[in-house]
């Protein structure tokens, strides 16, 4: 019980550290009267947007809690777990609220800040991202504490304990996939509605108030970007903890060796989650820039508080492994260890192959010179190489962490599930810092909408020169935080998996007689092989879910994107004196036309994550579901992170050009290079990100409906 307060302490402090960095952030002047109208404008489509996707998503949520609760009288899922859901589903949007609220405060300050100073800038770019980063962590941790010390006082058994908190994992997985893939519809579709009719047909500067979806492109940095993004990682974070501490109470019933080694097991991700936020805090310290910084410089002083972090974890984790565990279990630190540099190796790579520091950008950006399909074409290359470093990281991690954890296995009876639980520690330990990683992801939006308001105001053009310094950095830095995401979902699925394939045992044991399938009288056995067709099938149809997946919302960006278009120039060729800049837009408009699109296009590739596994599970089975499973996990993590990268590099290709290389802005060359980004956008901000919660949330339900599916298979 103890152990379980000091990881709610820690909680708490990231929640305290939160507040004080928001008084900080909103202390910071707002800037002139034009900056606060246009803030204003922002902050007021931001929060439409988010409530009317928040009740559409509480209806989504009350339409499954219900179906627990019905489950629940059967006895298949516990009659708590419809409350977890909700609760989880709640806290989740509540992180995304947050990330946008400060977002949308943070934004002015930094551009009026960047008036005095490029650190002045960045600093409250990095401050407003902060708040984001204690937000999701604080909240995260906080969350499963508190539902772990009110069922622990409830006297109720570890691993139901687990059960009921997967179905937590649950709730905030679903939360998050309606908020990125509606956020993401919506920035995307603003995004390129503006690019194409503002920047490549009309020729006016991007961010330019004459552009009718300049207020839209900005709104849905917020919604996508911020908000979205904090419903995604506090999924992850809370998704990956849950799932390791379930499989660390197997390993230690497994082991047999006493319950306060079950209560160890299972307490030890909680703690490690909160080590990772004191380092993050200490590490967001060591983040500052001087005046006339470089791209390089300012990337080193952001992979400073991050190394910083992640030195400091590894450090304190150290000592967390020798004051609760004896022996051999020192190795479960090593499991931490090689998570935490697998996400380093995966982040790093992604900056390689995105940075326009780096020569894969700059020959994307060469290729401009020869016109579209060439930068398109290479970007589509530089994506598809961008993915071996990863798989090859992550799979290292994989059997390291197995083998370490395996090794820490106090009997041979519980070697295999120690691994898993190895495998567990490692996906919470790439996670462990994401205070100050999240914290540096989300410090861009902040900046991009600093930039367009510098423009928009009138502001000197050494103010736009210094946010589109930090506007450039932080692409870079989403793409490694995409990295970081992606390679934890990775890792977190693993686990969610191996949590699965257990419960299945563990269901079948119990049962008094075989359980046979429904039609067929075919017998459910938790004996997998590949040569089984069922599980082949389901391999080949999980394969192909994430394409499924991305086609949906990328034809939901180009949908929404050519709404906006068409509004843009209706209204340059409708509204007299709008180009000579005599009259003002309507930029509401292209704001409605985007959030009615999202809302409408986000409803089915949501759905599909979670009506697909069951309806495999209940046609073929426990083996065809796992198929499922393994299979959206391998090509899923492929194309997220081909689509991340890809993106990311169109992206900074793009600025590269603008820059000054070949022609610079108004060029062919950069124009061509737009088009690129176009493309690029739905990849890295849409569909990309969005595969990820596609991937676990697809695991928890299987893990959740298992006993549903074991017990009504038809063939």
């Amino acid at each position: 019980m103890d152990l379980v307060i000091l990881a709610t302490v820690t909680s708490v402090i990231a929640l305290v550290y939160m507040v004080y960095l928001y008084v900080k952030v909103m202390k910071v002047d707002e800037g002139d009267e034009r900056i606060q109208e246009l803030v204003a404008a922002i902050r007021e489509g931001a929060q439409a947007f988010l409530r009317r996707q928040y009740m559409m998503v509480a209806i989504f949520l009350v339409v499954v809690a219900v179906l627990l609760f019905l489950m629940s009288l059967g006895g298949l899922v516990h009659w708590l777990s419809p409350f977890a859901f909700l609760t989880a589903g709640a806290m989740s949007g509540l992180a995304g609220y947050l990330g946008m609220n400060i977002a949308t405060a943070s934004n002015g300050r930094t551009t009026h800040a960047a008036r005095t100073g490029l650190n002045d800038a960045l600093r409250v770019a990095f401050d407003g991202g902060s708040v984001m980063g204690m937000s999701v962590v604080g909240l995260g941790l906080l969350y499963i504490c508190v539902w772990f010390l009110i069922l622990q006082s409830m006297n109720f058994e570890l691993r139901l304990i687990a059960e009921i908190l997967v179905t937590s994992a649950m709730g905030a997985s679903s939360v998050a996939l309606f908020a990125r893939v509606g956020g993401g519809i919506f920035t995307k579709a603003a995004d390129v509605g503006a690019d194409l009719a503002g920047k490549v047909e009309a020729g006016i500067p991007e961010d330019d108030p004459r552009n009718p979806a300049v207020i839209a492109d900005n709104v849905g940095d917020n919604v996508g970007d911020v908000a979205g993004m904090g419903a995604d990682l506090f999924e992850s974070y809370v998704g990956s903890i849950v799932a390791a501490m379930a499989l660390g109470i197997s390993a230690f019933l497994a082991a047999d060796i006493g319950s306060e080694w079950v209560l160890k097991g299972a307490v030890f991700p909680m703690l490690l989650a909160g080590v990772g936020i004191i380092a993050s805090i200490i590490g967001g310290f060591f983040i500052q820039a001087k005046e006339g910084a470089t791209q390089e410089d300012l990337l080193g002083a952001l992979r400073k508080g991050v190394f910083t972090s992640g030195g400091l974890v590894s450090i304190f984790a150290l000592f967390l492994v020798i004051l609760i565990f004896t022996g051999d279990y020192w190795l479960i630190w090593v499991s931490m260890v090689v998570g935490l540099v697998s996400g380093i190796i995966i982040g790093t790579s992604s900056e390689y192959y995105t940075s326009a520091g780096y020569k894969p950008t700059q020959k994307v950006a060469e290729t401009s010179q020869t016109g579209s399909a060439t930068i398109i074409i290479s970007g589509t290359a530089l994506g598809m190489i961008s993915t071996a470093i990863p798989v090859l990281a992550v799979g290292l991690g994989i059997i390291l962490s197995y083998l370490a954890g395996s090794a820490a296995a106090p009997n041979e009876a519980s070697q295999v599930l120690f691994g898993l639980y190895g495998i567990g520690i490692a996906a919470v330990g790439m996670l462990s810092t994401l205070g100050v990683t999240l914290a540096s992801d989300a410090y861009g939006p902040i900046a991009d909408n600093a930039g367009g308001l510098a423009e928009m105001s009138g502001q000197d053009p050494k103010v736009r020169e210094r946010t589109d310094a930090l506007d450039s950095l932080g692409n870079t830095n989403a793409a490694t935080g995409k990295g970081f995401a992606i390679g934890s979902a990775a890792l977190t699925a693993l686990a969610l998996i191996s949590n699965y394939n257990d419960k299945v045992g563990v269901l079948l044991a119990e049962a008094s007689e075989p359980i046979r399938a429904i039609i067929t009288g075919r017998v459910i056995t938790d004996v997998f092989s590949l040569t089984d067709p069922f599980i082949l099938v389901g391999m080949f149809i999980g394969g192909m879910l994430p394409f499924l997946f991305s086609a949906l919302t990328m034809s939901s960006v180009g949908k929404a994107g050519g709404q906006i278009v068409d509004e843009v120039r209706r209204q340059f060729k409708e509204i007299a004196g709008l180009m000579e800049g005599t009259a003002k837009p309507d930029y509401t408009q292209c704001v409605d036309i985007a959030t009615v699109t999202a809302h409408k296009e986000m409803v089915i590739p949501a759905v599909l994550a979670i009506v697909s596994p069951l309806l495999v599970g209940l046609l073929f089975g426990v083996g065809a579901l796992l198929g499922l499973l393994v299979g959206a996990l391998v090509s899923g993590f492929l194309l997220a992170i081909f689509m991340a990268n890809s993106g990311g590099s169109w992206d900074n290709a793009k600025k590269y050009i603008e820059e000054g290389q070949y022609g610079g802005k108004g060029s062919d060359s950069h124009k061509a290079s737009v088009v690129g980004d176009t493309v690029g956008d739905p990849f890295k901000d849409t569909s990309g990100p969005s595969i990820n919660i596609l991937v676990k949330l697809m695991s928890v339900v299987s893990l959740v409906f298992v006993a549903l599916i074991v017990n009504f298979t038809l063939f």
